[in-house]
């Protein structure tokens, strides 16, 4: 037994320097093609293909079974047993093991040999890196842009989700009942809600992929907004509408439409969105007070460990209460980089960023790495002709309404239309990923979920390999810009900073934002005590601004991935003013925390 367990070590050991060879090899030979100006690879492709190198090393290299005496199970006569047919299914390292046996069974069976395949925890795999990699498309998102278009990302990362799901789920069963016609499936071996998963599953476009295409590629700005913006978000749909069908699946409704459980697994998918997003912002609130009122930023690995932990917490948090915990983390990436961030000295910042960019950057090596390992060493693959070619026309025709019909309507009241040749760009560049593979990966008990795992995989590399590498020439195919400066024609400075007044033209939204959320989480915007009513003046006086004006300049950015410089020169600048106005008054621009400092804050100046 004791060797038995040392050479399962032993393979643990090297399985895993061989996932850390392959994100090294991964790094270096994708870095060596961009030397070179390849642009047809990117990470997430050279960590599929590499991740396959591997698995099919794993599958044909192996050693051979029956070896140790620990990997061998015998099954022995069971007698007693009635004529039923029994099945035994037994889960070794996520592989599937299935032994029939029947009654009256007299002779004793040969050993039976059973080989221990060393493989990844896809649990912790995802729970490790998908994390932070959604917080950091989140956090690093425009700011600026994604306000501006915040009606048009939530149109097509909402209603353009839904419409990939049922498109995608009726081209599909539309394919299953011609395999029944042709007798290559039983007649209910495919349900309608089957279907219907596996369209929200493959709606996730992924934002590690699109993000990738684009910063190599640096396209317009507005393109990217749009693309990432929807990638980010129509994530946190298609997984909550995973749920909702999920729901509506477990109630038992068959064949049959059952209005009950349609509109309960509706409110299940409403109830775990708000949920999700309420948790989210409560970790945001919470890091946001603990930084403003406490003197973190003097230690910026303190304040960076604090921040990079709670962030984290948001998606345990949602788990461990049943939300959505990816829908969770984005929505603290989002409120992060709106709020906290302003609180954060220019080296807690940076320390942020750059943590979350690390884990970002081997995270996405790793699950791709691993989607193209599964991809040879899955021993129970399900490949259905039909069902995977139906799959492929449906992301394309899925796409196709989505983009061009929901542009149509957003143009007829945006400013600045979403030109053709965006909307083109938009529907071939629906890269699938680690979201996907994340949701098909989650049940693999049946055949249909089987046949669904098998699809998705080979679609998102479909998606990464195909696509991706073939989005340079669709650009230049396309006419759109490319190799623009993300700082292209900054415009920072806020009206209500410039002007010292609210910006009337603006949505309510940026007053609730300006006059009482800013001021509340953070050190910009109006004093509390103006906004509020009187009867608020405790409350006002003790979670508004602590520090002086010059901070102010600290919040005319709006933050984004690339206003973390500007930042850090605002913050240089109102250093030297306040080392310029005298030494006496450097305690005092760091007390009102929450009584935790010895002096009185500052008064506002007029």
């Amino acid at each position: 037994m004791t060797g038995a367990v040392k050479h399962r070590h032993d393979n643990a050991t090297a399985l895993e320097l061989a996932a850390i060879g392959l994100a090294l090899i991964t790094i270096l030979s994708v870095w060596k093609l961009k030397q070179f100006k390849y642009k047809l690879l990117n990470e997430t492709g050279g960590a599929m293909f590499y991740g396959m190198l591997m698995g099919l090393t794993v599958r044909y290299l192996s050693p051979a079974q029956g070896e140790h005496g620990d990997d061998v199970a015998t099954m022995c006569s069971c007698g007693g047993l009635n004529s039923t047919p029994h099945i035994l299914t037994v889960n070794i390292t996520s592989h599937f093991h299935s032994y029939r046996h029947t009654a009256k069974v007299s002779q004793r069976y040969p050993p039976v040999s059973i080989h221990h395949t060393e493989n990844f925890d896809p649990e912790v795999l995802f729970n490790l890196f998908l994390p932070p990699i959604i917080f950091h498309g989140a956090y690093t998102l425009n700011q600026k842009r994604f306000i501006e278009n915040l009606g048009s990302i939530l149109s097509f990362a909402f209603l353009g989700t839904i419409i990939s799901c049922m498109t995608i789920g009726a081209c599909v069963y539309g394919f299953t009942r011609l395999m029944v016609l042709l007798g290559q499936a039983a007649d209910g071996d495919f349900f309608l809600t089957d279907c219907l998963m596996f369209g929200a599953i493959i709606s996730a476009t992924d934002p590690v992929s699109v993000l990738g295409l684009l910063s190599d590629l640096r396209v317009d700005v507005d393109l990217h907004t749009l693309l990432f913006g929807e990638s980010v978000l129509n994530d946190a749909v298609a997984i909550v509408l995973t749920h909702a069908i999920t729901t509506y699946s477990q109630m038992g409704a068959g064949h049959s439409f059952n209005p009950p459980a349609f509109f309960l697994s509706v409110g299940h998918f409403l109830g775990v969105l708000a949920g999700s997003f309420l948790l989210g912002f409560i970790v945001t609130v919470i890091t946001a007070l603990i930084s403003k009122f406490t003197r973190l930023c003097e230690n910026p690995l303190l304040e960076t460990s604090v921040f990079f932990l709670l962030s984290w917490s948001s998606f345990l948090s949602a788990e461990a209460v049943g939300l959505s915990g990816i829908v969770a983390v984005l929505f603290c990436g989002l409120s992060q980089a709106r709020y906290t961030i302003h609180n954060l000295s220019s080296v807690g910042r940076t320390r942020t960023k750059q943590l979350f960019e690390v884990f970002n950057f081997l995270g996405e090596i790793f699950i791709f790495g691993y989607m193209g390992y599964i991809l040879l060493t899955f021993p129970h693959h399900v490949f259905k002709a039909f069902f995977i070619f139906g799959a492929f026309l449906s992301i394309i025709i899925s796409r196709a309404c989505n983009i061009y019909p929901l542009s149509f309507l957003l143009n007829l009241g945006r400013t600045t239309k979403i030109p053709r040749n965006f909307q083109h760009f938009m529907m071939f560049a629906g890269l699938r990923g680690a979201v996907a593979l994340n949701l098909a990966a989650r049940d693999t008990s049946t055949e249909v979920k089987r046949t669904i795992l098998t699809t998705t995989l080979l679609l998102v590399g479909f998606t990464i390999w195909v696509l991706g590498t073939t989005a340079d020439p669709m650009l230049r195919c396309l006419d759109i810009r490319m190799g623009v400066d993300a700082d292209e024609n900054p415009e920072d400075l806020s009206f209500e900073v410039a002007t010292g007044r609210p910006d009337t033209n603006r949505s309510l939204w940026h007053c609730l934002d300006y006059k009482y959320l800013k001021p509340l989480l953070t050190h910009c915007g109006p004093p509390l005590t103006d906004s509020l009513p009187q009867w608020c003046g405790v409350f006002s006086r003790l979670f508004g601004r602590v520090q002086v004006q010059e901070d102010e300049e600290l919040c005319e950015i709006e933050p984004d991935d690339s206003t973390f410089i500007h930042l850090e020169k605002t913050e240089d600048q109102v250093e030297s003013k306040r080392s310029d106005s005298g030494s006496e008054h450097q305690e005092d621009l760091l007390e009102g925390d929450l009584g935790l400092g010895t002096a009185a804050a500052l008064p506002m100046e007029a």
